[in-house]
């Protein structure tokens, strides 16, 4: 899995930086859209950021981002981007639908005993066997194609921002969605985060 995040939405602007700096500067805390990469940038000094702001934060020329300071752990989001990660992430979720409905058409076990739709919250062996049984008929093609053919499914797009989140919180065995938590300052500063 390439680590380079193209773009990440905004979870939280801190137009004064973030009061534990010994040098205040802005900072923007960010979320990649590919790879839900927790990140840490200093803003362009005209930018103007609000929550779920969708920036480009790639090579190139970036109109709001000035550079990206490194990845961050879920423990060092501020109280605010905290708030925001669930709906910043189904919102992210639900712009890249066709992806994550082929992660259900196509995921499979982990282990002998366990497959990777169990790792969802809401999803047991019930569903599991339901969704498998469904796809091998007819791939599913949407969120509400899932939703219609699984008898009591619970919200695709809920089910997957609630993984994500437990995978960006560290408290993951697998990482199927996410790429793990870095081993804190090991690659902090590392330009390629």
């Amino acid at each position: 899995m390439g680590a380079m995040e193209e773009h990440g939405l905004v979870l939280d602007y801190l137009p004064l930086g973030k009061s534990t700096d010994m040098q205040r500067e802005p900072a923007v805390q960010l979320i990649g859209e590919t790879h839900f990469t927790l990140l840490e940038a200093i803003p362009k000094k005209d930018a103007n950021l609000k929550t779920g702001d969708k920036v480009f934060i790639g090579k190139g020329d970036r109109e709001k981002v000035d550079h990206i300071k490194g990845r961050v752990n879920y423990s060092e989001l501020t109280s605010s981007a905290k708030n925001e990660l669930k709906e910043v992430v189904k919102q992210i979720v639900n712009s890249r639908e066709a992806f994550f409905v082929s992660f259900f058409n196509k995921c499979g076990p982990v282990t002998i005993r366990l497959h990777q739709l169990e790792l969802f919250p809401g999803i047991g062996k019930k569903h599991m066997h339901e969704i498998i049984a469904q796809r091998e008929k007819k791939q599913f093609e949407s969120f509400a194609d899932i939703r219609a053919r699984v008898a009591l499914m619970p919200d695709p797009a809920n089910v997957l921002a609630d993984r994500i989140e437990e995978e960006i919180k560290g408290d993951s065995k697998y990482y199927i969605l996410t790429r793990p938590p870095s081993q804190h300052n090991e690659d902090r500063f590392d330009r390629r985060y």
